[in-house]
């Protein structure tokens, strides 16, 4: 880790990611990365040499969690907010992985200014999760951004997705089971196939509250359900398949 010409800014802090040594810049007044992507960097499969694109990437951290967990080539992330690129940038210099994790500062409806079309094997997305802006009281705000389709809609990111990927590259996303049906028929449109399933679940006698997603671009129907996911074992304490997923 480099350290010694590091400059954190007001309000940032250094966290350990308890992985192959990685450390990640978050400032917790913009948006710090959550349970739902770490569960997707486990979920997503990069194969032995691969390429993956992470749309709407915030700090960085699936890109840099991916290239400690997978044996991929090159991991790029796609970010449109300035500082949270920024971010990303500087844990990426700091994990000493420049040159196999890339950040683009863009946005994700203008994919291809960035990457060429059917350039990557693997594509994942932990989008925005609400449509319903009634309320905020600053769109414009990096939390807001990062919780609600302001700067881009859930069929913004499957076309992105879809237009990355190689045939048969894989598309993982994380999300809310309440809008599976419109997941659905969003990935259908932007040509992409959804394969797996597994429902995310806080406790086991709890409804679910996040679903990972694995779809691909073309291929035939047919798709599995993975055995749940659950979260707790009880009021703080993960399960055994959670630290797995972790590292620890």
């Amino acid at each position: 880790m480099k350290t010694d010409k590091l400059e954190l800014k007001a309000g940032e802090r250094i966290d350990d990611l308890q992985r192959n040594g990685l450390y990640i810049i978050q400032d917790p007044k913009r948006f710090c990365f959550g349970m739902d992507a770490v569960l997707l960097s486990g979920y997503a499969q990069v194969k032995k040499g691969g390429r993956a694109l992470d749309l709407g990437c915030g700090n960085g951290i699936i890109p840099i969690l991916l290239s400690a967990k997978t044996e991929g080539k090159y991991f790029a992330g796609l970010e449109i907010q300035h500082d949270s690129a920024d971010m990303a940038r500087r844990s990426v210099e700091m994990d000493d992985l420049t040159g196999r994790v890339e950040i683009i500062e863009g946005d994700i409806k203008n994919v291809r200014e960035y990457f060429n079309p059917a350039s990557f094997d693997t594509v994942t997305s932990n989008p925005p999760y609400m449509i319903n802006r009634h309320g905020l009281k600053n769109p414009g705000d990096a939390k807001a951004i990062a919780r609600h389709e302001i700067l881009c809609t859930l069929d913004d990111v499957t076309r992105a997705a879809a237009d990355m990927l190689i045939p048969g590259g894989h598309f993982y996303m994380v999300h809310r089971p309440s809008r599976l049906e419109e997941i659905i028929l969003s990935l259908k449109a932007a040509g992409l196939t959804l394969k797996r399933m597994r429902m995310v679940y806080p406790y086991a006698d709890r409804e679910p509250n996040m679903v990972l997603l694995d779809s691909t671009r073309g291929g035939n129907s047919g798709m599995r359900v993975d055995s749940p996911l659950v979260i707790y074992k009880e009021q703080g304490v993960y399960t055994d398949e959670v630290y797995e997923v972790y590292g620890y």
